[in-house]
């Protein structure tokens, strides 16, 4: 593990201009620097790096880190790998720190997993290319099916020979633990090889290293299955994998698509032809963890599969979970009898995607006129369908995509649309009921459904903040902290000492939780007089934190330098916005409370309306409050030159 110390002089060392300026073209803009995004595809660049407070931001995608996120997201290396990349680049000695005994045993048995899936990778490789069987048998079988040497190392194929104890034995002979070798699903209980006499199509992990197996029965057989996988292990969650990711994953991101496929062949065949952005389930339903992952790329989807009644099905299973992560996901059905490999064979890699390009279709539309086909004109299917269909679009989180999903299929279905944005409002409704009362919240019971005739509001659900948030100004607020919280505000007072004790009364009734809870945390370290640095929300341990920080500190606009450097024009109604941090203290503050007191108004005004009019008292009581509140806010009001309405 390595030690604290070590990671904070690599952090302190890595300059990310450096770092980011190896793989992306940057070009200098004012006092940052600017290229094209390296996590989308983008014609005008957007991708921000600033030297100064030494990360980076992307405007268009939002992707934005330090050196260290920066070689993890663009060269997918684990942070160890990262912090040790940037060590031998700057110069540092890495100095580890001690593991407990149980951290150490932990750490050994995993590593011992992945070295024994590499040597059984290399063995399987070995028996394909260097051994008379395996060149005979497994050889022969890849390059029958029209693999060139050059597609099978780069996939690592390989042979298990058909021999009851041959890789078992070998694997013994070099020192491996037995026990391990069961555990991976290398060898049987009976200390029998699991794959024997199948050619191997190793299963890879985002970095590259061997997780899993799958073997291919040579020939039909009736008492064995087609193919055999590796079981799952502490290395290997099938939900979580796809294969081909590793080989596919920076075609994926520079194309900003990615193509899903069945099988292990389709992706070798598809590959081979030049349509390296294709990764496969493997013959599992399409899980979120799989989606999350080919999100980590590309927004965009093109799910490939055949164009029977099997291939059907399997191509609208798990789309759900990609509309959800609000995935663009298009559907092409191949021919009657042909599946990926073997159209690809056939069309060659461009005519094989300009196939996908003409006959692909948009997933919802794709599955309302598939079920519409089935069902006819039976009205109760037909009700079934359309409540199947809007489901999958009330999934969706974009509000507009959603919208524009529910007119075309209004259209298709033969609807009215107003039916179907009450059916979808019911659905969304019923799920924030169910979400409510599973985290233990309040909420109003679901509406009835209106396709069977009871009516609903239609329209279809706001996702703006309510009225009322004061989460613009509570942001403002965690800006200036962040940005400006160590400068003097005036002498003896720092920025962040004088805004949270100005709004210490009101911290609690932050609307955000996320910005109530770092005001907290400066409430804390101004209490123990500890400095509130951007430096510290840079390398704060929540992501939550950091992420805010890179957002808050890298403003979309930069001031030109060109007005005084060129033109001699300097600002004449205000300091430069980075030296304005005192009136913008001052503004924010008052902002902020005059908001905080008219919900106080507010609040008291209901009071008063539900009072009972015989209880003087308790009148005169409100009517003082609202009164004094009244005074407090006309005195900010006037402070900040608003107009009071009478």
């Amino acid at each position: 593990m390595i030690s604290q110390q070590t990671i904070d002089k690599i952090r302190d060392a890595a300059k990310v201009e450096e770092v980011v300026g190896e793989f992306v073209s940057l070009k200098r803009r004012g006092s940052n620097l600017i290229g094209l995004c390296p996590f989308h595809n983008e014609k005008t660049p957007s991708f921000t790096v600033s030297p100064s407070k030494n990360f980076y931001k992307c405007f268009g995608c939002g992707e934005a880190g330090d050196s260290i996120k920066f070689l993890m997201e663009h060269e997918h290396q684990t942070y160890p790998d990262s912090l040790r990349y940037l060590a031998a680049k700057y110069g540092i000695d890495i100095e580890e720190a001690e593991w407990s005994p149980e951290e150490q045993l932990v750490r050994q048995h995993r590593d011992s997993l992945y070295v024994i899936n590499a040597y059984a990778q290399t063995y399987f490789q070995e028996q394909l290319f260097e051994s008379d069987l395996g060149k005979s048998i497994g050889l022969s079988y890849f390059k029958d099916r029209g693999y060139r040497e050059e597609t099978i190392r780069r996939f690592h194929l390989g042979y298990a020979p058909d021999q009851k104890r041959a890789f078992t034995d070998a694997a013994i002979s070099d020192s491996f633990d037995p026990e391990l070798l069961k555990e991976l699903g290398l060898t049987t209980a009976k200390d029998f090889d699991f794959f024997r006499g199948r050619v191997i199509f190793p299963i890879h992990n985002l970095s590259g290293k061997p997780i899993a197996f799958a073997g291919r029965i040579l020939g039909k057989s009736d008492r064995a299955p087609k193919y055999l996988n590796s079981p799952e292990s502490e290395v290997y969650h099938k939900s979580k994998v796809l294969y081909g990711i590793h080989q596919a994953s920076k075609s994926i991101r520079s194309l900003d698509s990615c193509i899903l496929v069945e099988g292990y062949t389709d992706v070798l065949s598809l590959a081979q032809e030049g349509i390296a952005h294709s990764v496969a389930s493997s013959g599992t339903a399409l899980t979120i963890d799989q989606v999350r992952l080919i999100k980590r790329f590309s927004q965009n989807l093109v799910i490939l599969y055949d164009g029977d009644a099997a291939g059907l099905k399997a191509a609208t299973r798990g789309l759900d979970i990609a509309l959800e992560q609000d995935m663009n996901v298009r559907v092409v059905l191949l021919p009657d009898g042909e599946d990926p490999d073997s159209l690809v064979r056939k069309l060659g890699g461009e005519k094989m995607l300009a196939f996908m390009e003409e006959h692909g279709e948009d997933v919802i539309l794709f599955k309302t006129k598939r079920l519409l086909a089935e069902v006819g004109n039976d009205p109760i299917r037909k009700t079934g369908l359309t409540r199947d269909v809007v489901g999958s679009i009330a999934l969706i989180p974009d509000a507009i995509k959603r919208s524009l999903y529910i007119k075309e299929c209004a259209r298709v279905l033969d609807l009215e649309e107003s039916m179907l944005i009450s059916e979808m409002n019911g659905v969304i409704r019923q799920s924030l009921h169910h979400k409510n009362r599973a985290e233990g919240k309040s909420s109003p019971p679901a509406p009835a459904n209106s396709i069977s005739g009871q009516t609903r509001e239609p329209q279809l659900v706001p996702e703006i903040p309510p009225v009322g948030s004061d989460s613009f100004n509570e942001r403002k607020i965690v800006q200036l902290l962040i940005a400006f919280g160590d400068k003097q505000f005036e002498e003896g007072l720092s920025v962040a000492e004088y805004i949270v004790g100005e709004i210490e009364d009101v911290i609690s009734e932050f609307d955000d939780p996320l910005y109530r809870k770092l005001v907290e945390e400066v409430h804390g370290m101004v209490s123990r007089k500890a400095i509130v640095s951007e430096n510290y929300f840079l390398k704060h341990p929540e992501p939550a934190v950091r992420q805010l920080a890179y957002d808050l500190l890298q403003p979309p606009w930069e001031l030109s330098a060109g007005w005084s450097e060129k033109w001699e024009i300097e600002l004449g109604t205000q300091k430069h916005p980075q030296e304005n941090f005192v009136h913008d203290s001052v503004e924010s503050v008052l902002r902020l409370k005059i908001r905080k007191v008219q919900r106080l108004r507010n609040q008291n005004q209901e009071k008063l309306k539900a009072c009972d009019p015989a209880d003087l008292d308790r009148q005169m009581q409100l009517l003082r409050v609202a009164q004094r509140l009244a005074e407090i806010h006309n005195e900010i009001a006037y402070t900040l030159r608003m107009v009071v309405p009478k």
